[in-house]
């Protein structure tokens, strides 16, 4: 990590314009976009070879005691080591650089060339089952990897998943464990009275647990199903009605899927962290047996009822392809069966008495 007085850190509309590098190396070319905790841009790093595209993130942390801000750098430098250790993983994107100046914080990452999920519904409309089922197995390595490593996402939601257009792989952006730390209370004496960490994530996408502030590995598994119920339909989890109760998301009626897949989304979704999947891996199980559901119910033999085996228009469609000897035996065949119910006994008690 280095640190740099040469310029004020604000990257600004004039700073864009006047073709002036950003700490001498990073060409700004424009602004990506904003947020509550910073302000993202598109540049250029004039220092490697072919100048390549980078994205520089400038978050702006709430503190302004000095103490505070101090322990709010050590925190920001840990926790962008994390994301250094992290990118390391092909569905993630690489930590370039991170530095602070005077107060604000700073991150440059590998650009991403492609399409976010939300842009691509916006183009292309809902998505049928085995293209959600797809995007849901693509992503669920990402996902078991930052676990792994004891790092939660908090804000899984279409807009920070990209699909890369030089390979078409996804790619998982905009981890809150940084913008976590840089949100603390201005008193740092104060511990008694100001909670150790504050809502990271968006609503809807975000389980009850993680709007209490006790979010677990669990709950990116919420918001991964709550992007395949986007992806499935078009819709904001916040278009859809509540159950009151359980403040569980009504979305079965809003999408046409398989029941075995259904069963998998609404154990994904459930507001109850016992009954949802706990880890990765579980998902990731219960998908795969998904996969052969289908195939197993087209390999099961069903039984007909005998109302179903003996109407006329069945014995009809099977003596078409039957030869005279087959259709005399199984004539026979009826007869004896009503012969025999014929002579049965008339049902008593079921028990002597």
């Amino acid at each position: 990590m280095s640190e740099s007085n040469s310029q004020d850190p604000r990257l600004s509309k004039k700073l864009c314009d006047s073709g002036q590098l950003f700490r001498d190396r990073y060409e700004v070319v424009r602004i990506l976009g904003r947020g509550g905790f910073g302000v993202t841009h598109l540049a250029r790093d004039r220092m490697l070879p072919g100048s390549p595209l980078c994205v520089i993130k400038q978050l702006f942390p709430k503190v302004s005691h000095p103490i505070a801000l101090e322990r709010a750098k050590q925190r920001f430098r840990r926790e962008a080591r994390i994301l250094g250790r992290l990118g390391s993983h092909s569905q993630l994107p690489m930590l370039l650089d991170y530095f602070t100046y005077k107060g604000e914080f700073f991150l440059v990452q590998e650009y991403i060339h492609g399409d976010t999920l939300s842009r691509e519904v916006r183009k292309k409309g809902a998505q049928k089952e085995p293209v959600v089922k797809q995007f849901l197995a693509e992503v669920l390595p990402a996902v078991r990897y930052i676990h792994r490593n004891r790092v939660i996402h908090r804000d899984i939601k279409p807009p920070n998943i990209i699909r890369c257009r030089d390979d078409n792989r996804l790619v998982l952006l905009d981890f809150g464990a940084v913008r976590e730390c840089l949100h603390h209370d201005d008193d740092p004496g104060d511990h008694a009275a100001s909670p150790t960490t504050h809502f990271v994530g968006t609503m809807g996408f975000a389980p009850p647990e993680q709007l209490a502030l006790r979010p677990t590995y669990s709950s990116d598994i919420y918001a991964l199903g709550v992007t395949c119920l986007y992806l499935l339909s078009g819709k904001s989890p916040l278009e859809f009605d509540i159950d009151p109760d359980t403040q569980t998301i009504e979305w079965q009626r809003s999408v046409n899927i398989s029941k075995p897949f259904e069963r998998l989304l609404a154990k994904m979704l459930t507001t109850d962290l016992s009954e949802r999947f706990k880890r990765i891996d579980e998902v990731q199980r219960a998908l795969q047996l998904d996969a052969h559901y289908s195939n197993l119910e087209l390999c099961l033999n069903r039984v007909p009822k005998p109302s179903e085996a003996t109407t006329q228009d069945n014995i009809l469609d099977l003596e078409e392809n039957q030869s005279p000897i087959q259709r005399r035996a199984a004539a026979i065949r009826r007869l004896r069966q009503r012969q025999h119910m014929k002579n049965r006994p008339s049902t008593g008690p079921a028990f002597p008495l």
